[in-house]
Formats: C-alpha cells, structure tokens, sequence
C-alpha cells in the first residue's frame, strides 16, 4: 500500500476509515476519515472485567488524527468512507446496541463510561446522540 491509499485500519479496539500519509518499516500513518467500530470501553487487559482498578473511558480517534498503525492493522478500502460525525454517532448507537443486550456488570459499567464519552463528543462535534 501506498500514501494516499483509502484503507481501514484497526487501531486499539475501534475501526477505523482513512488515508495512509506516511509509510513506515513496520505499518503505517493513518489519516482518520470515519468511525467503522468504537473502541471498547474499560481494561483491555482485562476485557469483560467490571472489577478493575482503572476503568478506562476509550474515545474514538478524532477526525484527521494521524495514528502509527502496524501493518498487519491495515487494509485495503474499496467503497467510499462516511462523514466522520455521522459515522461516530452509528458507531456509538452499535456499541450501545451490543452493551443493552447484555445483562452483566461489565456491560453496565461500559454503557456508564460511554455516557461520559458521548458528553465529550456532542461539545467536540457538536453531535447529538438523540
């Protein structure tokens, strides 16, 4: 893959669309277009535990934030990517979607966290999860 090449990239535990800007020996840099996946809320060390000692709230890469991503992270995108506020906001609506299903302390405690993140995002972006 080249710079400039459209590309999904996996970074943490979210998805991302965007443009490769740099080439680096092990991935690459990654221009941010749009939200495929929001990052998972709490410890990645951990995952599914409610009982940890820093429960972390993950927001989603920002729009044109670049981010080093290793290579096995990323991906050929063929079709066109959504608009960054519409696609954090679908994003969002998954992950609550997912975490409602579920009836345990982890889900709860990730639906918490994620309120707090859709605070920070509706001054951000001027969003609205509504």
């Amino acid at each position: 893959m080249n710079i400039g090449d459209l590309v999904t990239a996996h970074y943490k535990s979210g998805k991302y669309t965007g443009t490769i800007t740099g080439v680096r020996p092990d991935g690459y840099t990654v221009k941010i277009s749009s939200v495929l996946r929001h990052p998972a809320q709490g410890d990645l060390h951990n995952p599914n535990e409610a009982n940890v000692a820093f429960f972390h709230e993950r927001k989603a890469l920002a729009f044109n934030e670049q981010a080093n991503i290793p290579g096995s992270a990323v991906h050929p995108f063929e079709e066109e990517p959504g608009e960054y506020n519409d696609s954090l906001i679908a994003a969002v609506g998954k992950l609550e979607t997912r975490l409602s299903a579920k009836n345990d302390a982890f889900s709860a405690r990730s639906l918490e966290a994620l309120q707090s993140v859709k605070k920070e995002y509706a001054l951000m972006y001027k969003v609205s999860f509504e």
